[in-house]
């Protein structure tokens, strides 16, 4: 019987020129985000269970894929529950590793520190159309830098590294958590209902008004919340930009206590320094706008969210936000912390779909050597590509198939500009 040669179900394997392409997206990546003064680090692909089901991931948690302990740890005879069977999972984000790594190096690291990470993530989720249980995630982060001077550089960092890739005519959507938490408490819906109430209204933008108005009255709220809430919603909506920002304050500002009011302002403020920074630096290619109905997924969101919308390609492209509480449940100590992640193989998708060309920065040569030539015409035919190969050519030493035709053609279509033929009587082009 012979072995599997197909993937593991929602895993897959990538071919030459996909590869190709993934290395120079990362390189651009890269490139642009040493700019801005990243440094790129490594974390484990394991981690510890405490870590992932730490409350941080939302729903990634239900997600992870569990590693058996090994050895003298794993009793099978003493296993009572699943946690005397699993004591680490393969990470499902590049967040949770990375506040783990910041706590552990805090001393070793320059503040603030500026991190780039490029590695796979692993979900077991269902396996559709794009979407795969092994991904790359390509995640920028600010670790202690209170200011939104943190959201600005992310904000333009993201931005330049997709418009280099040749994307144009997108949207960089921005609210803030406590603007979300101040909407709900408007509504007249009690803080342990806010997450609840944030899962529908993500659900908008496919849904629309009355399905999100439905849904939280099939959730069991109240008929005068969801409907004090949903005009609220519809108000700030109307307008646009800056102004949908002032009509909100206008609308929430005199129904909040004195502590939330002066945060509310503050929020606001903040809100419009970034859009005010960003619009400022001339930056071309997209538009940064507030949207309230942006909630994004993950609990540990505590001040400003964003995210990448590209309607024209269907949907998302990245996302994230400031998560200040996140580190001090690691260290103890509350560090201040804000991070931007590209939705790396939907930015590849769009790519591929697309017919992107990598662009060549030196030529690519194919040498072809008929079988049976000469030991020392060998020798002389792999020191001409070695010579090539010096001045920055870059050089392919194949032997010659039968189907010649065949062959060349391939190496076209994968960009060999220049093709030569080696036979046993010499060079014939």
């Amino acid at each position: 019987m012979s072995l599997i040669k197909k993937p593991v179900t929602g895993m897959r394997d990538i071919l030459p020129e996909e590869m190709r392409l993934r290395r120079y997206v990362e390189g651009v990546i890269r490139d642009t985000y040493a700019k801005f003064g990243f440094t790129e680090i490594g974390t484990p692909v394991v981690e510890s269970l405490e870590n992932l089901n730490s409350k941080q991931g939302g729903e990634n948690e239900k997600l992870i894929f569990k590693i058996l302990k090994r050895g003298e740890k794993l009793k099978l005879e003493e296993v009572q529950t699943e946690k005397d069977l699993s004591d680490s999972g393969l990470r499902y984000d590049l967040t949770v590793p990375l506040v783990r790594f910041f706590a552990n190096h805090t001393n070793e690291l320059p503040s603030p520190f500026k991190a780039l990470q490029m590695g796979y993530v692993f979900r077991a989720d269902r396996p559709q159309k794009g979407r795969y249980r092994q991904f790359m995630q390509c995640d920028i982060d600010i670790l202690g830098e209170a200011s939104n001077l943190a959201e600005i550089e992310l904000i333009l960092a993201t931005t330049q590294a997709l418009v280099t890739l040749g994307f144009h005519d997108f949207k960089v959507r921005i609210n803030d958590r406590r603007i979300l938490k101040a909407m709900a408490r408007y509504g007249g819906f009690e803080e342990k209902d806010f997450d609840s109430v944030f899962i529908e209204l993500d659900k908008l933008e496919k849904i629309g008004l009355d399905g999100v108005e439905d849904a939280l009255m099939e959730d069991g709220f109240e008929k005068e919340q969801v409907s004090r809430f949903l005009q609220l919603v519809k108000k700030v909506m109307e307008k646009s930009g800056l102004d949908a920002l002032k009509v909100l304050a206008e609308t929430i500002l005199p129904v909040e206590g004195e502590e939330e009011e002066d945060s509310i302002a503050e929020v606001k403020e903040n809100l419009e320094e970034i859009i005010r920074a960003v619009e400022e630096t001339g930056s071309h290619g997209f538009d940064l706008v507030f949207d309230v109905t942006l909630v994004r997924g993950m609990s540990y969101y505590t001040g400003t969210i964003f995210e990448i919308a590209m309607p024209q390609y269907g949907g998302s492209c990245g996302g994230g936000g400031r998560y200040d509480g996140m580190i001090g449940k690691f260290s103890g100590q509350n560090t201040p912390a804000c991070g931007f992640s590209i939705g790396f193989e939907r930015i590849l998708m769009i790519l591929l779909e697309e017919g992107f060309q990598v662009p060549e920065s030196s030529g690519k040569m194919a040498f072809l050597v008929e079988k049976g030539v000469r030991k020392e015409q060998l020798s002389a035919i792999i020191g001409e590509a070695q010579k090539r190969r010096a001045e920055g050519n870059k050089v392919l030493l194949v032997r010659m198939n039968k189907n010649k035709k065949f062959q060349k053609e391939q190496l076209a279509s994968q960009g060999y500009e220049e093709i030569r033929e080696f036979y046993r009587e010499g060079l014939r082009n």
